[in-house]
């Protein structure tokens, strides 16, 4: 979905992400079409395990490639502290 202004892509991501759905996920943007500006809406999702936080990780490397940028919202809370456990240990941070 785009805002208003069209300056931004708002994905929301619904369900369970674990090692079976993670590489799923990865194709299921539009990494050239995309605007400048990428906000993927977790609130409807669970962070599962290192290949979720993976997958997270590769969707925002593949947007920054292209010189976009990517906010990942509204994690629960007991995927934000997979996320961020794990994030650490890829060299990621959000």
């Amino acid at each position: 979905m785009l805002d208003p202004d069209g300056g931004t892509r708002i994905y929301s991501v619904h369900g369970e992400l674990f090692f079976a759905s993670s590489n799923d996920l990865v194709g299921q943007f539009d990494y050239a079409g995309d605007p400048d500006t990428v906000v993927i809406e977790m609130t409807h999702a669970h962070v599962w395990d290192a290949s979720s936080v993976a997958a997270l990780y590769a969707i925002t490397t593949k947007y920054a490639a292209r010189g976009k940028s990517v906010e990942i919202v509204e994690l629960n809370q007991p995927s934000v502290r997979i996320h961020d456990t794990l994030a650490g240990q890829l060299g990621v941070g959000h």
